[in-house]
C-alpha cells in the first residue's frame, strides 16, 4: 500500500481518537461526554475555549499545511485529504454525539464556555462553511501549480470532440456495466447511502412532463476512481464525474433536469457502555454494536453542485436531516485520489516535490546483535520515534519469547498494525509455554474490528486474552516481562506515550521507555493483578496511573509548584499533550500562573486554555507544532532542573484521560535521559517553522524567533542519523 495513504489513515484515526467522548460519568461531567453538564448558569471563564471550535482551528491548522508554500508540492496533497478525512470523523464523532444531546430534555450545556449543544453545532455549522471557503482557495491553488509539473484534472468544457468520444466509448465499456441506476418510486423506495460513498443524484423529467428523483452509487472497486485521458498523458477526470456527464444514457427516456453528486456523513457516535447482553459474550456483543454503526443517522450532506430546493428538500427528508446540514463543495467529494497523482509523480522521478526520504534508526543505546536483557539492567533506554526504530523494542519482545528466564509477559494493546510482529511475538512467547497475559481493548474507535480478530488469533495461540474493563477504557501502552533468575525474581518494564503500532511508529512521534527498575516492575504488576480482577489501582509510588493515582498527584506537582513561587523562587511547568480539555487542571494551572509559575505547553489539538489573558493566564504559553509526523509524545516536567520530576505518558490531560480510563505515566529516572528529554522539549518549544503560538485572542500565529527557521522533527531525524553513523564508525552493524 502506497505509504502516503497509511500516513492519512494513521493520522486520521488519531485525529478522531482525539475527538472521542468519554464513557464514564463525573460529578464534574453528569452526562455522557466530557464537556456536557446539566447546570442553569456557568459562570463563562475569559480563559476558557470551546472544545469543539478549538479542535476546528487544530484542523484548520492542518489545512493551512496544504498552502504552505515551504512544504513540497506534492505533501501538501496529503495535507489537504487529511483535512477534509479529519472534518468527516469529526461529524461522525463529535456533531453525532452533539446531535443526540440535542434529543435531551435536559439543560445540556458543555462546561467551558456554556454553550448548549444547539449552539455548538450552529458554531460549528458555520465554522466548517468558512473553512470549506479556505479550503477551496487552497485546493485551486494547488491544482494550478500541478499543472507546470504535467498534471491536470479537468472536466468535460475542456475536452476535444475526439477526447470526449474515446471516454464515452470508456464509460460504455468500462463503467456503465457495473453501475445500479434507481427511480425512486412506490415500487423503489430511497435507498440507503452508505457513510461516506459518493452518488449521482439526478431530477428526471418524463414525456408526460411528470418528475422523478434517481439515485446512482459511483463508488465503486471495479473501475478506477482517477481516469487517465488517453491522449494527454498526466491529466485525469474523476469517474464520478464521467458518471455524472453521462447520466442520459443510463436513462435514455427522461430529460435530466439537474444533477449533483451527493455524499453523506453518518453518526459513528456508539455507546459502548450499552453492549452487556445475557445472551452474548462482549466481543459478540462489540461485533452487533459495530454493525448498527453503519446505519445510524447522517449528520452532514454534501453537494458537488446546486439543486433547486425542492429536491434538497426530498432528500433531507429521505435520509432524516436538516437542510442547514446541507453543504455544497466547490472541491471532490473525496479527496483521496490525491495519492494516485502522488504515485504518477513518483513515477516521474519528481522526487523534489516530496519530502526528503526518512527512516527510523536504530537506537544508538543498544547493540542489537547481543542480548538486550543485561544491557537494559545497566541502563534504562528511551526510544523516540520515528527518529529510531521500534524494531529495538519488537527484538526485545521476541528475546523474551524465546529465553527461558522469563516465565511471562503481559500487555494492554490498543491499536495494532496490520500483519502486528508484536501480536506475532506474543504467539510466539505462549507456544514457547511462556505465560501471557494480554488486554486488547475492543472499544478503540474504528479499529473494534481489527481488534476482535487479534484477540482470537491471541487465544488460538494460548494467551490468555482480557477486554478491558466495565466503564473504564484501557488506552494505557504498558509491556512488563517478567524474568526468574538466581537471585529471585526481576521485571522489564516498558512504558511508552503511543501504540504498539509498527505503522504508525513511522508516522507519530512517541516515546517508549524500558527500564529494569524494581519498583516501576511492582507498581506494573499489580496493574496488571488489579486489570485481572477486573479493577483499578488505587495506590503508587513511582507511576501515575489513571482513573485513580494520575489527576490527583498532577495537580499535587502543580501545587509543588504554587508554593515555590509564593517563596519567591522560580517555578515551572512544562507540558507536552495533544489535548488539554480537562478543566480541573485547566483551574489549577491558571493558579499557578497566577502565582507567578513559568509554564510552557505544546498542545498539538484541542487546547481550551487561552494564554496571555492579563490577571489569568500571562504566564501561560502554548504552542502547537502540526508538521510532517503527527505529534504524538506527552513529556510532562515539573520544577526548575535542581529538582525536576520529568514522566512520559500515555494520557492528554482531558477528564476522559485523566479520570476515565487506565493510563500510565512513568517517570524518567535516568538523568542523562532526562537531560535527553528537556533538550527536545525546549528544541520543540523554538520550533518557528511548524510550531504556531496561541495567542490571548485564541488566533494561532506563525512566529520568527531566529533568521533561520527551526523545524524540530527535521533536527531531530538529522540527530538520530548523525548518532546511528557514529555507531557504525564504532563498528557496530545496525
Amino acid at each position: 500500500m502506497n505509504k502516503a495513504v497509511i500516513m492519512c489513515g494513521c493520522l486520521i484515526l488519531h485525529h478522531l481518537e482525539s475527538l472521542s467522548l468519554a464513557e464514564k460519568n463525573t460529578p464534574e461531567n453528569t452526562v455522557k461526554g466530557e464537556h456536557a453538564v446539566k447546570k442553569e448558569n456557568i459562570e463563562t471563564a475569559p480563559y476558557m475555549m470551546n472544545r469543539e471550535l478549538s479542535w476546528l482551528k487544530f484542523n484548520e491548522r492542518v489545512l493551512n499545511e496544504a498552502g504552505n508554500p515551504r512544504v513540497p508540492l506534492a505533501e501538501r496533497l496529503t495535507f489537504a485529504s487529511i483535512y477534509q478525512s479529519n472534518l468527516d470523523e469529526f461529524y461522525m464523532v463529535r456533531v453525532g454525539t452533539l446531535m443526540d444531546q440535542m434529543q435531551s430534555i435536559d439543560d445540556i450545556r458543555e462546561n467551558k464556555t456554556n454553550m448548549t449543544s444547539e449552539e455548538q453545532v450552529d458554531a460549528i455549522l458555520k465554522a466548517t462553511r468558512e473553512l470549506d471557503l479556505k479550503k477551496a482557495r487552497i485546493y485551486e491553488q494547488l491544482m494550478g501549480e500541478l499543472e507546470p509539473k504535467g498534471i491536470r484534472l479537468i472536466n468535460f468544457n475542456k475536452l476535444s470532440d475526439e477526447e470526449g468520444e474515446l471516454l464515452e466509448l470508456y464509460f460504455d465499456q468500462e463503467v456503465a456495466p457495473y453501475l445500479s441506476a434507481n427511480i425512486i418510486g412506490k415500487q423503489q423506495p430511497f435507498p440507503f447511502l452508505k457513510n461516506k460513498d459518493i452518488y449521482a443524484v439526478a431530477l428526471l423529467e418524463n414525456k408526460n412532463g411528470k418528475y422523478r428523483t434517481a439515485m446512482i452509487p459511483c463508488s465503486n472497486n471495479v473501475f478506477r476512481r482517477l481516469i487517465e485521458i488517453p491522449t494527454r498523458p498526466g491529466t485525469f477526470m474523476l469517474s464520478e464525474e464521467i458518471i455524472l456527464h453521462f447520466l442520459p444514457k443510463l436513462f435514455e427516456n427522461y430529460t435530466i433536469v439537474e444533477k449533483s453528486l451527493l455524499r453523506i456523513t453518518r453518526n459513528a457516535d456508539i455507546d459502548t457502555e450499552t453492549i452487556y447482553d445475557e445472551d452474548l459474550d462482549y466481543r459478540d456483543a462489540m461485533e452487533n454494536l459495530i454493525k448498527q454503526r453503519k446505519r445510524m443517522n447522517p449528520v452532514r450532506m454534501e453537494l458537488s453542485r446546486t439543486l433547486n430546493k425542492k429536491l434538497v428538500a426530498e432528500i433531507c427528508r429521505s435520509i432524516n436531516i436538516e437542510k442547514d446540514h446541507v453543504f455544497q463543495s466547490r472541491v471532490p467529494l473525496d479527496m483521496s485520489f490525491v495519492f494516485t497523482i502522488q504515485n504518477y509523480l513518483r513515477n516521474k522521478k519528481q522526487e523534489e516535490l516530496f519530502y526528503q526520504k526518512r527512516s527510523p534508526r536504530m537506537t544508538p543505546e543498544l547493540n542489537e546483535r547481543e542480548n538486550l536483557f543485561p544491557q537494559i539492567e545497566q541502563k534504562d533506554v528511551l526510544l523516540s520515534y520515528p527518529y529510531e526504530n521500534i524494531k529495538s523494542f519488537t527484538n526485545l519482545l521476541f528475546e523474551a519469547a524465546k529465553d527461558d528466564s522469563v516465565v511471562s509477559i503481559k500487555m494492554t494493546l490498543y491499536r495494532l498494525a496490520d500483519k502486528s510482529q508484536i501480536v506475532d511475538a506474543m504467539v510466539e512467547a505462549a507456544e514457547n509455554g511462556k505465560e501471557v497475559i494480554v488486554l486488547v481493548e475492543l472499544r478503540a474507535r474504528f479499529d473494534e474490528e481489527s481488534n476482535i480478530e487479534y484477540s482470537r488469533k491471541l487465544e488460538e495461540a494460548g494467551c490468555r486474552v482480557i477486554y478491558g474493563l466495565n466503564g473504564f477504557k484501557v488506552h494505557s501502552k504498558l509491556c512488563l516481562i517478567t524474568r526468574r533468575k538466581e537471585e529471585g525474581i526481576s521485571y522489564i518494564t516498558q512504558i511508552g506515550t503511543g501504540n504498539y503500532n509498527e505503522k504508525t511508529s513511522k508516522l507519530y512521534t512517541d516515546l517508549s521507555l524500558i527500564t529494569a527498575n524494581t519498583e516501576i516492575g511492582k507498581e506494573a504488576a499489580e496493574i496488571f493483578a488489579c486489570l485481572l480482577r477486573g479493577e483499578t489501582i488505587t495506590e503508587t509510588k513511582q507511576l501515575l496511573v489513571a482513573p485513580n493515582c494520575l489527576q490527583n498527584k498532577v495537580l499535587d506537582m502543580v501545587d509543588e509548584e504554587i508554593a515555590h513561587a509564593k517563596n519567591g523562587e522560580d517555578a515551572y511547568v512544562g507540558i507536552k499533550i495533544n489535548s488539554l480539555t480537562d478543566k480541573v487542571i485547566i483551574e489549577k494551572l491558571v493558579e499557578a500562573s497566577q502565582a507567578g509559575v513559568k509554564i510552557e505547553m505544546i498542545v498539538r489539538g484541542i487546547c481550551c486554555l487561552i494564554p496571555g489573558i492579563k490577571g489569568y493566564t500571562e504566564n501561560i504559553t502554548v504552542i502547537s507544532i502540526v508538521g510532517r509526523f503527527l505529534e504524538h509524545s506527552r513529556i510532562y516536567r515539573f520544577g526548575t532542573k535542581d529538582r525536576e520530576k520529568v514522566y512520559i505518558a500515555s494520557a492528554d490531560y482531558m477528564t476522559r484521560n485523566t479520570v476515565r480510563r487506565v493510563e500510565v505515566a512513568a517517570p524518567v529516572l535516568d538523568p542523562k535521559l532526562r537531560e535527553r528529554l528537556d533538550w527536545m522539549f525546549d528544541t520543540m518549544m523554538k520550533d518557528d517553522e511548524k510550531g504556531k503560538r496561541l495567542t490571548e485572542s485564541g488566533i494561532y500565529e506563525n512566529r520568527e524567533l531566529e533568521s533561520t527557521r527551526l523545524d524540530s522533527q527535521e533536527m531531530f531525524y538529522a540527530m538520530a542519523y548523525s548518532a546511528a553513523e557514529a555507531k557504525q564508525e564504532k563498528g557496530t552493524v545496525l
